[in-house]
């Protein structure tokens, strides 16, 4: 058996699956606590697919652009992850304004899809970074 240890790597799936996960386990419990299924429905659509979606679009930028740009390895994990999910929440307020006034969407997706399309590119960003950090440290 090894002493050393495997490098951490950026596994797509596994950051979609749990950037899918995460929001829509904790709105659908409480949705349920507070006895709102609306909430429940939003929980495992609007805001855990959102998630999901700019997870996994920001995982593969990162993962394939990385090679070709090298000012995200040098931004600070902080600023890179702030600035991403800002850029994210205001795009997904304007998607979600488009979608409330084009069609058929309900009116939450107006707080649901800017909030969790932040949430997911910051965390997805701030996860690529550290795991970019500790490689360059080896």
């Amino acid at each position: 058996m090894s002493t050393t240890a495997m490098p951490p790597r950026f596994v797509l799936w596994r950051e979609v699956l749990f950037a899918y996960l995460a929001p829509a386990l904790s709105a659908g419990v409480g949705g349920l606590l507070t006895g709102r299924p609306e909430l429940v429905l939003a929980a495992l659509t609007s805001i855990g697919g959102t998630s999901a979606v700019v997870a996994f679009f920001f995982g593969m930028w990162l993962r394939y652009r990385e090679v070709r740009w090298t000012w995200p390895r040098r931004m600070p994990p902080a600023a890179l992850a702030a600035g991403f999910g800002l850029g994210s929440g205001a795009l997904g307020a304007v998607i979600a304004q488009l979608l409330c006034r084009t069609s058929w969407f309900p009116e939450r997706i107006r707080i649901d899809v800017p909030i969790a399309a932040a949430l997911a590119a910051a965390i997805v960003v701030w996860r690529w970074c550290s795991i970019q950090r500790k490689e360059d440290r080896r």
